[in-house]
């Protein structure tokens, strides 16, 4: 990260402090830099979850029609650059750290007086460089709500709101009704909006905004768009995996639907690769199998472990290494916690993450009503093995030590481990098994 980036207070290590509501200070930025974002087309997503898969697929097949696409979405794994980059013939390119640095030069002075925050800096460094590198069409993804986002100075071609589920309730509210309201300021005049996931809690609250914005709505779940008969087929052969990517799909080819651009089945299929896309069920590792994914709230994971324990029933055993920030409802998804052989509770670094003691703590109150024992026994009579690692290197090698066990009581065994429960325990465990 260029050393400039570093004065503003980011998310992931200050959480709600961080969070700047307003957009004064971005329409301030925005003048200064001469309104970047009116020079191209955008498409705005915001979601509780989804929305990076959502922006992902959408930038890859506007890009397979053609266009220059940028794509801005957050948090980042390894780089911030990740946050910024753009599709075209050929590849994708990320934000140049020259690029950064002449950005810092030309407005790091107002950015500091402002002042504005992290997000906010990558946000109008992002539309700048878009600009300057004449993208056709961004896809812009909210960090976080929707009618304070920082991103929500940009009137789009389209919104899109992928689902609505509690996280980041003590920002955005405690009734889904609330954080929907949230969502649906991204609903611009006139503008067509596409819904993902309808449900009775919210769709009132979506259908109000857009009658009063005169905005066309759609909800994509009760909507048949063009390939969704096939949806099977792309779903079994796409690079991004995991049970919930079907609704993702299933709104990304409404979405296009109402943007006219036909669904291009290989960016469909390749997305992942196509955009240098990582942490949506992603394998790290073949032997033993390593799956990593940044879900890191009880609307998102319920997919997820789901999805591992039907790979218990088939044979697998599950080793995890879990770890969350302390401001999510940890105890929602401990409840939801699937039946591992061997779970490594653990903590990125920085001051928001949990303990990992704490975190098994936690865990054990739900399991065995506070026992300090390092064996949960379940109502089936499955024991899981339990331990806790303050570092997330110590877990991964954990984990993976723990496979090499299994492994060597049977060859024919097939160990998988699953690294999740927050974006900066997969960033960790990603550079260490990189390394």
């Amino acid at each position: 990260m260029i050393s400039f980036l570093t004065e503003f207070k980011s998310f992931q290590t200050s959480g709600a402090e961080a969070f700047k509501p307003g957009l004064e200070r971005m329409f301030e930025m925005d003048a200064m830099t001469g309104h970047p974002h009116r020079r191209y087309r955008t498409i705005h997503v915001a979601g509780t979850n989804g929305k990076g898969s959502v922006s992902n697929m959408l930038a890859s097949c506007l890009a397979a029609a053609g266009l220059r696409v940028g794509l801005y979405t957050s948090p980042h794994i390894l780089d911030v650059r990740e946050r910024a980059r753009i599709r075209k013939a050929g590849g994708v390119k990320f934000i140049s750290e020259d690029y950064m640095k002449h950005w810092a030069e030309l407005y790091g002075d107002a950015a500091r007086t402002l002042p504005l925050s992290f997000f906010e800096v990558t946000t109008a460094m992002a539309f700048s460089w878009f600009a300057d590198e004449k993208v056709d069409v961004a896809v812009i993804e909210t960090g976080l709500g929707g009618r304070l986002d920082s991103t929500n100075i940009i009137t789009p071609q389209l919104s899109v709101i992928t689902n609505i589920g509690y996280d980041h309730c003590d920002i955005l509210g405690r009734t889904l009704e609330k954080i929907a309201f949230e969502k649906a300021g991204i609903i611009k005049p006139g503008v067509p909006v596409v819904v993902g996931e309808s449900s009775p809690e919210t769709d009132p609250v979506f259908i109000r905004r857009a009658a009063q914005e005169g905005s066309e709505i759609h909800f994509a779940d009760r909507e048949n768009p063009p390939f969704w008969d096939e949806h099977d087929a792309l779903l079994a052969e796409m690079d991004l995996q995991g049970n919930y990517q079907r609704a993702n799909l299933r709104t990304v080819l409404c979405a296009l639907s109402v943007l006219g651009v036909r669904p291009d089945r290989n960016a469909l299929i390749h997305t992942a690769s196509i955009m240098d896309f990582h942490g949506r069920w992603e394998r790290l590792c073949s032997d033993p199998e390593v799956i990593c994914d940044i879900g890191h709230n009880a609307h998102g994971l319920k997919w997820n472990f789901a999805r591992l324990n039907e790979m218990v029933k088939e044979g697998r055993r599950l080793i995890m290494v879990y770890g969350s920030v302390a401001d999510k409802d940890v105890d929602a998804v401990l409840e939801l916690m699937p039946e591992a052989s061997f779970i490594c509770f653990t903590n990125a670094e920085g001051s928001r993450a949990l303990p990992a003691e704490e975190c098994m703590n936690r865990y054990l109150a739900i399991r065995r009503g506070g026992a300090e024992s390092g064996v949960v026994r379940l109502q089936d009579g499955a024991e899981v093995s339990v331990a806790a690692y303050p570092k997330v290197s110590a877990a991964v090698a954990a984990a993976l030590d723990k496979a090499a066990e299994i492994c060597a009581e049977d060859a024919q065994a097939r160990p998988l481990i699953y690294i999740g429960g927050s974006t900066y325990v997969v960033a960790e465990a990603t550079a260490f098994l990189r390394s």
